[in-house]
């Protein structure tokens, strides 16, 4: 059981991770609100993977206001009534524009961004989740997104570089970090299971960050 005062969890990784597969089971699972970006409605998402220089700074300015505006509202109306299960880290944005933006962009972005980062409550814990490149790029081409057809693996590699740098120097909250290339939460409840005893060890022994890896099948 998940102590009453762990109100709020977000689970993140790079695209094709799994993430929104393991929020729905943990929200079912912890009788919990789900909360789900959702990438789809970004009307510059399709030319960025097409033209990634060109349009970086308007698809990641989208992401940053239309995350603020939805973390705004859980701030105001469901954080302290019921748990919170959340498929992104409002802070992955800085990870995105980290290594898409020019720098002149990046500096701007970064200005409003610490405007409104300060504004919006923080997790009470962390599920990050790994997986290699090749498992990432497997896992976005069963998807079938048709915007996604044009991801770079060699863009899908640094992402995964960026995100695990990021979450290795984290320390706003406890992060359970695990590496997902041989798991699958949805196919064997084993992985979920394993998943849960190794965050609530996380959130008993106290510590900033706990690592589970788990050998491919």
């Amino acid at each position: 059981m998940l102590k009453d005062n762990i109100k709020y969890i977000a689970v993140e990784g790079p695209i094709g991770v799994g993430k929104s597969s393991l929020v729905k089971m943990m929200a079912d699972d912890f009788k919990a609100k789900s909360v789900f970006e959702n990438p789809d409605e970004n009307p510059f998402i399709t030319n960025f993977y097409q033209d990634p220089l060109r349009y970086a700074f308007q698809t990641q300015l989208f992401f940053l206001l239309s995350r603020y505006r939805q973390q705004t509202e859980l701030k105001q109306q469901d954080l302290f009534d019921q748990r919170i299960i959340c498929d992104y880290l409002f802070a992955k944005d800085m990870i995105f524009a980290n290594i898409n933006l020019t720098d002149d962009e990046f500096a701007l972005y970064s200005q409003v961004y610490k405007l409104l980062d300060q504004r919006l409550p923080k997790p009470d814990v962390i599920i990050f989740m790994q997986a290699s490149p090749e498992v990432l790029m497997k896992r976005i081409r069963m998807r079938k997104k048709e915007y996604e057809h044009n991801i770079d693996p060699s863009y899908v590699f640094r992402l995964s570089q960026a995100y695990s740098q990021y979450f290795f120097q984290y320390k706003e909250a406890p992060v359970l970090v695990v590496n997902t290339s041989g798991l699958d939460f949805v196919k064997h409840v084993k992985d979920y299971e394993m998943l849960k005893k190794e965050l609530f060890y996380l959130l008993k022994s106290g510590l900033e960050k706990h690592y589970v890896t788990i050998d491919p099948r």
